[in-house]
């Protein structure tokens, strides 16, 4: 499709287009590759779940669509290079590349150590751009980046420091690559997920709640309930899909409101609370 046409009921498809998603074994990430599957696209994927990975990569494959999946941990450079390499050999191009991978725990900023924060930037900040810049030369038809970001990008994050100031500076190349990336016709958007609890975040929300911290979360979001992974999945395939071919840095907040409605509160006695007014 090129700009001006009408859109049709084929603009939501991703016929024959090739997908990079990274985490792609659990979660928004499996989520996100069985629907772009169903919906015509080519995957390649990696995790450094081997087992979660091969079903997520069987699944793919009973759909009837092409599958590369590589076990590695995003943090390896080398491996990285060694998957974008395998991924231009086998496709010859990329059409979408979903930097879906991340990871945190549960800890005050001053208790967190050195090798730690390390640890977080490079889970959530330095491998997103190392992806982007190992794929985003095999961008040559245009693309769609996607990077998956967090509430916490646009909100504090008590607990979650260093989770959060690299979510953030995730939203803030995206924009600057949606500039620089745009006379290339490579769209840059994030999606800022909450309350689609996977099991890796349902055990980070129990070990935060047997924390004693001085704020906590507001988890339930104004829509009244916990959605799945599928909702950022689908928001996902409208980012990778000719329905949002003039969208670029910007990001979509697939919260159910949370944003919106606050975020963070101290826990207080709402019946000692009124006794001091």
């Amino acid at each position: 499709m090129t700009t001006g046409d009408l859109f049709d009921e084929r603009s939501i498809l991703l016929t024959d287009r090739v997908a990079v998603i990274t985490g792609a074994a659990q979660g928004i990430g499996r989520a996100t590759a069985l629907l772009f599957a169903r919906c015509g696209a080519s995957l390649a994927i990696c995790d450094r779940e081997a087992d979660l990975l091969a079903g997520v990569a069987a699944e793919i494959e009973a759909l009837g669509r092409p599958v590369l999946s590589a076990v590695l941990d995003v943090r390896d450079a080398d491996a990285v290079d060694a998957f974008a390499e395998s991924v231009g050999e086998r496709f010859g191009v990329v059409d979408v590349l979903v930097n879906n991978a991340g990871g945190t725990f549960v800890a005050p900023f001053l208790d967190i150590k050195p090798k730690g924060e390390a640890s977080l930037i490079a889970e959530n900040f330095t491998q997103v751009s190392h992806f982007i810049r190992r794929v985003a030369p095999l961008m040559t038809n245009g693309g769609s980046i996607i990077n998956l970001t967090s509430i916490e990008a646009h909100q504090a994050g008590p607990g979650f420091s260093i989770y959060a100031a690299m979510k953030t500076a995730v939203m803030s190349l995206s924009q600057t690559l949606a500039l620089e990336l745009g006379g290339r016709r490579i769209r840059v958007n994030c999606i800022a997920s909450d309350c689609q609890p996977s099991d890796g975040e349902k055990e980070t929300r129990a070990e935060m709640l047997e924390t004693e911290m001085e704020f906590v979360p507001a988890f339930l979001p104004p829509l009244g309930y916990f959605a799945t992974p599928e909702e950022s999945a689908g928001t996902a395939l409208f980012l990778a899909s000719d329905l949002s071919r003039y969208i670029t840095g910007t990001t979509i907040h697939v919260d159910g409101g949370n944003k919106a409605g606050g975020g963070w509160h101290r826990p207080v006695d709402s019946a000692a609370m009124h006794e001091d007014l």
